[in-house]
């Protein structure tokens, strides 16, 4: 038994076998079992065509399973597995183009978590080509703490008094007019300071870095001239026809007043160039408007009861009957007569007539016919289909027959004589087909309203052959048909019924001898009585059911500030609120401050930042007794090219406060006029002070004083001077690195 086994496998082919385990697998759902088994079997028969189906199939199945785990996978937030399932099926199936494209979509979500767990914000530039811009330039001041200003002044000096108080270089268009304008700011951030300015002073302000601004007028080719304008490509989701895309242009285009704008059929995609402004509010149009369109389906059942009864009872009596005279029937012998008859077989002569007898006269009776049937059937035709369509979208259902209908068109002959007879040809008949759809047939166009209401716009038929009518010569089948065409709105799961589509049809007939025909139970000898008794009902119900509705969020039913008619821009939630106050960095009583900058304090560092640009506090240290002031200078040490100093001081507003700044004569050099402007806050111990030269004028260099701080004892205590930001800048507005240095006050009781 056992060495018939083994020859009976040893002769079954190995490609066999293994197709046969490949059947098997992909029955369980075992794709890749079921691709290495058919890629074995086609090894051994690279040939086999079924092999080449089946291996083909098994390698498209293996590597969609593939792609799916890894999409759960990537959902669950587990990346490094979904880039295994992809990579797996882009080996099982190298031709599928997604799995490629999703595990590279995979591994740039790593690279972007592992950098933001780095603390890394932006990726590593490219070696061959540098990054490009994806947004303007973002102011970054010095300080973030609101202005209070009241001014009323040339607008180049009310613009220039916020830069220093920011800590921002304000350069001018050429063309920028001098107008006096009258201010007053309270409690204000930047950006809402600079936008009240330019209101008044009729000019716009834009960023050229993060800390330099550049005013303009506000004119219509100023804008055009100075606006900065980004490109980028928008991919949409839902839109299913180029009609859809076109809506979409034409109302960016008419919103947003767009003149660069493409669409992309072929890619689904709007490419837009504009403003800032106009992008991000055309990023809000599309995530509000493109939404996948509401879906339904609406189950349509159709129920046609029909009856017929058919009763045919009696005895259908002969109608007529009939006597005929045939003497020829037996003719006399020839051979005793020398006359010869010459009648005609059924007709006589009058001599004949002397001479009838029985068998000359022939008497046909007819037939009678006996009925006794009695036929009760009963039909039920039940349709029940289920239609899905998009809303707005026609959708249509034919269940049945496309039975054909002639249509003809007489074509006259043509003559080639003059008369009929000399070579007229006769007319021909050109006969055409149309197909009518006979059955159930379905064509409704679905509205869904927001409530998951369904309006549907429905034409329901329900038609059926019926007998056959010649005409002109064809027969022409009748369709008999149940018709609705009308429109209704009905709640998600209500059923409409239409109902009362009733055909009744009931036929008598009566055949026999008048008289006895009508006598009780003897007319059934004598007649026949027939009925035939027809009823028709037909039943429609529609129900709609949603099965999918556009997702609305709260972000998409909240408007959007979008500027004015003639410039389209946008204003963010925080650029309109009051800015809070700076909470109090004060240290407590007997504590010393530390400094956010960098200090120099050990010797080693100290003996460095002798010889490296650096501000300090002279003296270092103070001591007062409550109620004295005194001034501390704040000096620069071997700095170059110094065109302005912003400086942020932070005290003790317990023990000391600030009381006035004075000018030093460091960046008076040459004898140039030196802007300070100051910003005390008292309450929170916090002062901006700005100083700088005159614009168009070489930058100081060396060492001296920049300013001098009035500050006056309060209370006893330790104080610490610190200077948190120095945003020092040269004549050509580079940056200038300088060290920092802290002093203390001491006040006495």
């Amino acid at each position: 038994m056992f060495a018939g086994i083994s020859l009976l496998v040893a002769g079954c082919p190995k490609g066999k076998t293994d197709f046969s385990l490949g059947r098997k697998a992909q029955d369980l759902q075992d794709y890749d079992a079921a691709f290495e088994y058919y890629q074995k079997a086609l090894k051994t028969e690279p040939g086999n065509a079924t092999y080449q189906i089946k291996f083909n199939q098994a390698r498209f199945d293996a590597g969609e399973e593939h792609i799916q785990n890894g999409l759960k996978l990537r959902e669950r937030g587990d990346l490094q597995s979904a880039a295994s399932e992809f990579q797996r099926a882009a080996s099982v199936d190298p031709a599928s183009v997604v799995a490629v494209q999703e595990l590279r979509k995979t591994i740039e979500m790593i690279d972007e978590k592992n950098r933001a767990a780095n603390g890394a914000s932006e990726p590593p530039p490219d070696s061959t080509a540098s990054e490009l811009a994806t947004s303007p330039p973002q102011l970054k001041p010095l300080s973030q703490a609101p202005i209070n200003l009241k001014m009323s002044n040339d607008a180049k000096i009310v613009f220039d008094t916020i830069g220093k108080l920011a800590g921002l270089t304000i350069i001018y268009d050429p063309d920028f007019p001098a107008r006096r304008i009258s201010v007053e700011l309270n409690n204000v951030n930047l950006e809402q300071a600079l936008d009240i300015v330019s209101i008044e002073s009729k000019a716009f302000s834009t960023p050229l870095t993060e800390n330099i601004i550049l005013v303009i007028p506000d004119q219509p080719q100023k804008r055009r001239d100075y606006e900065d304008q980004f490109m980028r490509t928008f991919y949409l989701s839902n839109t299913m026809q180029p009609q859809d895309l076109t809506e979409i242009v034409t109302g960016l285009r008419q919103i947003l007043d767009l003149k660069r704008i493409q669409q992309l059929n072929a890619q689904n995609a709007i490419v837009i160039r504009g403003t800032p402004g106009q992008l991000a509010l055309a990023e809000k149009f599309l995530q509000d408007t493109d939404k996948a369109r509401p879906e339904v389906i609406v189950q349509v059942s159709v129920l046609e009861a029909r009856v017929d009864k058919i009763r045919d009872l009696g005895i259908f009596p002969p109608q007529t009957a009939t006597i005929a005279i045939n003497p020829n029937s037996n003719p006399p012998s020839s051979s005793s007569s020398s006359t010869t008859n010459t009648a005609t077989p059924g007709t006589a002569t009058l001599n004949q007539l002397n001479h009838l007898n029985q068998s000359d006269v022939v008497l046909t009776l007819p037939s009678a016919r006996a009925n006794f049937l009695l036929n009760d059937s009963t039909t039920r035709v039940i349709q029940n289909p289920e239609v899905r369509s998009v809303d707005g979208q026609t959708a249509k259902l034919n269940i049945g027959d496309r039975v054909p209908v002639a249509t003809g068109s007489f074509q006259a002959g043509v003559g080639v004589g003059s008369t009929a007879g000399a070579g007229f040809v006769n007319p021909l008949v050109n006969t055409q087909f149309q197909y009518i759809d006979v059955g159930v047939n379905i064509e409704l166009t679905p509205r869904i309203h927001p409530n998951r209401d369904v309006s549907l716009k429905l034409q329901v038929e329900v038609s059926s052959v019926g007998n056959n009518v010649t005409i002109g010569g064809i027969q022409q089948p009748i369709i008999s048909q149940r018709k609705i065409a009308h429109e209704i709105r009905l709640k998600e799961g209500e059923s409409s019924v239409l109902a009362g589509l009733i055909t009744n049809s009931d036929m008598k007939q009566l055949n026999g001898w008048p008289g006895l025909a009508h006598v009780p139970i003897l007319r059934y000898l004598f007649s026949e009585d027939s009925r035939d008794f027809e009823e028709d009902e037909i039943l429609m119900i529609l129900t709609p059911y949603v099965v999918r509705m556009p997702e609305w969020t709260k972000s998409n039913l909240k408007a959007s500030y979008a500027g004015s008619d003639t410039n389209v821009h946008i204003r963010r939630e925080s650029e309109m609120r009051t800015p809070q106050q700076p909470l109090s960095m004060a240290a407590p009583q007997g504590a010393s401050l530390q400094p956010l900058a960098i200090t120099a304090r050990n010797p080693q560092v100290l003996s460095n930042a002798a010889q490296a640009a650096q501000i300090r506090f002279e003296p270092q240290s103070l001591s007062l007794k409550a109620g004295q002031t005194a001034t501390v200078g704040v000096m620069a040490d071997n700095v170059n090219d110094v065109f302005s100093i912003p400086l942020l001081i932070q005290y003790d507003p317990a023990l000391i406060s600030v009381e006035d700044v004075q000018p030093g004569g460091f960046l008076q050099a040459g004898d140039q006029e030196v802007a300070v402007v100051q910003r005390v806050d008292k309450v929170h111990g916090q002062a901006i002070i700005s100083a700088t030269r005159q614009p168009n004028t070489p930058g100081a260099s060396g060492t001296g004083t920049i300013v001098g701080i009035v500050i006056k004892a309060l209370a006893p205590g330790t104080s610490a001077l610190s200077i948190l930001q120095v945003n020092a800048r040269d004549s050509k507005q580079r940056a200038i690195q300088l060290l920092t240095n802290q002093g203390i006050v001491n006040v006495e009781p």
